[in-house]
């Protein structure tokens, strides 16, 4: 039996368009979500890109959440 962990880009990726989707449904506009990095360097850097990104993606996640929250609490009838 093979075990399959989840690449954490995708997951990220598949994240926000689900999250985007959601917005787009309720009609609640959300900035942009982070863009991937483009200037790692592979070596494992304390700091990396990948660190920022990953953090940035997850306020990113908390403000959509919370826009969409709002969304609902103002308007829970979806009108």
């Amino acid at each position: 039996m093979t075990s399959h962990t989840p690449d954490p880009v995708q997951e990220t990726m598949r994240l926000f368009m689900e999250l985007m989707k959601r917005a787009q449904d309720a009609g609640v506009a959300l900035r942009p979500p982070p863009p991937l990095p483009t200037t790692c360097c592979g070596r494992g850097c304390n700091g990396c890109v990948w660190e920022g990104f990953y953090q940035a993606a997850q306020y990113w996640q908390e403000d959509a959440l919370q826009a969409l929250a709002l969304r609902r609490a103002t308007n829970p009838l979806g009108q």
